[in-house]
């Protein structure tokens, strides 16, 4: 489903009729949609006319499915022979009953679940209950997290199969936002054309989008200037980003947050009685923790490293919107595998920072994409911003590549904007004016784009494999 009106009504009838809500993430691919499907034990599927083409194929391998709910236009005849029975929405609806006995649920019951995007092995099932989405609601519209009252429209452009939304659906219904949901026009001029149109006072989304309509509106101007508040988040945004958008009048606000937390776990709001200079270094930090959210770093050797800004360590966290295990499947054991729980039950999240005596946390990089040369440790996360802070690059995407002498060295993928043609040696010198010399990329690549996740975020391990298959057209300076 796209994110439209029916798919809004799924998220709030499903759970509050004692059922499960599981969003799809259309964009895997068709072996771990199965899986996934097959995993939870899925029964029931609603699916957007649209993407009956996407579905079709896969319907000979979801035996657990019984029900095929098809809404808006699009060719039915693609399911003949292949699906069970088939039902349209809007049938449905028309046969419906006046009343309906709601059900009295536990508050721990499952409500919804999503799994995560599986860039490393089998994608795993997180389980929220109705508890924790409410509170997790309840967090999201907080003045220090999002802040939106029923004077608020929200322009939700983060798919609801990505991690519930971020809680927006939940969330706006709550505090009676209104909800501008943009179906399947996600390209930048058709949201562009939608902003100005309808008014929106908030959206949110990951940084490609936004850097995707910075084009557009540069290109074709148009007034999004209604749009105060933006919640950006699922991968850093470059401060040249937020830079570009300070101009437009519109703000970004850094969040993070994963699929195992909900996934609200920090807001980037500086704090009071601050200049706009003085608010930048809170700005293009990942933001506190709200309440509710409890964090702590961990050194390589299990220690837990004090809060001074200096002292870098992954991140673990836990709360009562955030994961204990991942959900068994059929036999209904939890799964808690060690390299994602601690056994004192935090979640490992995986991502390597320092939290503020203030306590805002900057990331500097996943555990997995940290870059370990010569015993030193470089953020590919800091290089990528600094790169794509040069006026003639799209796109940045920084890799750890082998190297005999230091272990590992960072190879710079670049995506020019259209019609630039700087050269390798102009951005490395650009960069070395913002980083020390050391951790200068030797090798460095244009390419047409940065591969992305299911979810939008940059997918370096295909960029790894492409440098070890000889893919990559590297000059070395």
């Amino acid at each position: 489903m796209w994110n439209n009106a029916e798919h809004v009504e799924a998220y709030l009838a499903i759970p509050s009729m004692g059922a499960v809500l599981h969003t799809l993430n259309l964009r895997l691919a068709p072996e771990q949609l199965i899986w996934v499907v097959d995993h939870a034990d899925d029964r029931v599927l609603i699916v957007n006319g649209s993407l009956l083409p996407l579905l079709a194929p896969l319907l000979p391998h979801l035996p657990s499915l019984r029900h095929v709910v098809v809404t808006g236009p699009g060719d039915r005849s693609v399911l003949d022979g292949a699906a069970p029975r088939v039902h349209e929405y809007e049938d449905l609806l028309a046969g419906r009953p006046t009343s309906y006995d709601w059900p009295e649920l536990d508050e721990r019951q499952a409500a919804a679940m999503c799994y995560t995007s599986g860039t490393t092995g089998d994608p795993k099932g997180v389980v929220y209950s109705h508890r924790s989405v409410y509170l997790h609601s309840m967090q999201v519209n907080m003045a220090e997290s999002m802040g939106l009252t029923d004077k608020d429209t929200s322009l939700v452009v983060v798919p609801q199969f990505h991690v519930n939304a971020w809680g927006l659906p939940h969330a706006t219904f709550m505090a009676g936002v209104n909800m501008l949901m943009p179906d399947r026009f996600l390209q930048p001029a058709p949201l562009a054309e939608m902003i100005e149109r309808e008014r929106p006072t908030h959206a949110a989304a990951v940084p490609t989008i936004w850097q995707g309509l910075l084009a557009e509106v540069t290109a074709n101007p148009r007034d999004l200037s209604s749009m105060t508040r933006v919640t950006i988040g699922g991968a850093a945004c470059p401060p040249s980003l937020m830079e570009a958008y300070d101009k437009l009048g519109v703000r970004l606000c850094h969040a993070w947050g994963m699929t195992e937390t909900s996934p609200l776990g920090t807001m980037a709001n500086p704090p009071a009685g601050l200049t706009e200079e003085e608010e930048w270094p809170y700005r293009v930090t990942q933001g506190r923790f709200p309440a509710g959210v409890e964090a702590r770093l961990v050194g390589p050797g299990g220690e837990h490293l004090p809060w001074d800004g200096e002292s870098a360590g992954e991140l673990e966290v836990r709360g009562p919107w955030i994961a204990g295990a991942y959900y068994g499947g059929a036999d209904g054991a939890d799964l808690r595998p060690e390299d994602k729980f601690s056994e004192d039950g935090w979640l490992k999240t995986g991502d390597v920072g320092v939290i503020s005596e203030e306590g805002f946390l900057t990331l500097t990089d996943r555990a997995k994409d940290v870059i370990k040369s010569g015993g030193e440790w470089i953020s590919s996360v800091e290089l990528e911003n600094a790169i794509m802070a040069h006026p003639d690059v799209a796109e940045a995407a920084v890799v750890a590549v082998p190297d005999e002498k230091w272990g590992e060295r960072p190879l710079a993928t670049v995506v020019l904007k259209e019609g630039a043609t700087t050269g390798h040696a102009e951005l490395k010198a650009f960069l070395a004016q913002s980083v020390s010399k050391w951790q200068l990329p030797e090798r460095w690549t244009l390419i047409p784009a940065v591969p992305k996740t299911s979810v939008g975020k940059f997918d370096k391990k295909v960029i790894r494999k492409q440098y070890a298959d000889g893919e990559l057209d590297v000059t070395r300076i």
